[in-house]
């Protein structure tokens, strides 16, 4: 059975060794606010770049060595994955246009040298500007497959009015959005004391918190073509779909504490505009993972590994979805791989 995991990482190959490069992604972090980017050489010798928010309280770790393409296609010829899609983890929200074209140009050499296995996404700061949308145009004639986007860009979700002419860009370009977490949700202080609180639920929070102000906000009526993947289950959201769906009620209330109003038009941005990654399913377990395809519908599902946050990641999410799921043969080869070919128009 064919797969796709389309949640792979990419950093530049020559991150550790170009000064450039490196100084492209250590400079925009923003320190003012409390991010703390570093580089520390490991006990192995391996270099590693670290962020921190705040001081002391690691969110990221990249190491030396993992994100070239000879590392990637090991891992996916070990876990049975046939094609990847690439995106750069969390840095996207802060790197300048410069850097983005590193990026960019790097992850398009990478596509040409793995054997048609591997597919890249477009990098690009998400401020509109001409310049901005002729990288992204550049990046889609270059082959890219989506565009990809952080959930939040320091304190704003992308329904603010800030993203809007960019969005103008892709709703016009109908080009397919991949939207990654970032390392905390905007408000991100009772989650840090806790290294799994703060590096899986923290960003479970900041998915789901991004979801919901995308469907809330209605900006899918302004922008219909948008279609956006969000990473690990959209922050569980498959346990609040029917929650936040407004209700209406049937008595007599003293007061309306709800919003009764917007369901219809809310599932209808759930049919046509909201989609989801399976990032390392088998961490949710088989009870969650077969509600979530019950509840959103499997063709709104996709694996995703997140590697190489995990090597093992990848094989185990395969082993898991291909073994373990109970779900008919078409649901299995839809989130394994049919979803992903026909939502990013893969050429497999």
């Amino acid at each position: 059975m064919t797969v796709v995991d389309i949640n792979i990482h990419h950093l530049p190959e020559d991150l550790f060794d170009n000064e450039q490069t490196l100084n492209g992604f250590l400079s925009t972090a923003p320190r003012g606010f409390g991010e703390i980017a570093t580089v520390k050489t490991m006990d192995d010798g391996r270099r590693q770049l670290i962020l921190e928010k705040p001081a002391g309280y690691q969110n990221l770790n990249y190491v030396e060595g993992d994100y070239n393409v000879d590392a990637k296609l090991a891992a996916m010829d070990d876990a049975g994955v046939d094609y990847g899609i690439m995106r750069v983890p969390v840095w996207q929200e802060w790197l300048r246009l410069d850097t983005c074209k590193i990026v960019n140009d790097n992850a398009h050499e990478i596509v040409k040298r793995s054997g048609g296995r591997l597919f890249s996404t477009a990098c690009v700061p998400p401020w509109g500007g001409k310049e901005n949308i002729d990288e992204l145009k550049r990046c889609l004639d270059n082959g890219a497959v989506a565009v990809q986007l952080a959930c939040h860009y320091g304190q704003l979700y992308l329904d603010d009015e800030a993203f809007a002419p960019y969005l103008d860009a892709i709703n016009e370009l109908n080009v397919p959005v991949i939207v990654h977490h970032t390392p905390l949700p905007v408000e991100w202080r009772s989650v840090i004391d806790y290294t799994n609180l703060r590096r899986e639920y923290g960003r479970i929070v900041d998915q789901a918190t991004a979801v919901g102000r995308e469907l809330f906000s209605g900006m899918f009526d302004r922008w219909p073509n948008l279609k956006f993947t969000h990473t690990m289950f959209g922050g569980n959201w498959f346990a609040n779909t029917a929650l936040m769906t407004p209700h209406a009620t049937h008595k007599k209330e003293a007061m309306q504490r709800l919003d009764p109003t917007g369901g219809d038009a809310i599932k209808k941005y759930l049919d046509n505009n909201i989609f989801f990654d399976m990032t390392h399913p088998h961490s949710w377990g088989k009870e969650q993972v077969e509600a979530a395809i019950k509840i959103n519908g499997a063709d709104h599902y996709m694996f995703g590994s997140s590697f190489p946050v995990f090597y093992s990641w990848m094989s185990q999410g395969v082993e898991f979805l291909k073994n373990e799921i109970e779900v008919d043969d078409e649901t299995r080869e839809k989130i394994l791989w049919k979803n992903a070919k026909e939502m990013f128009n893969l050429p497999i």
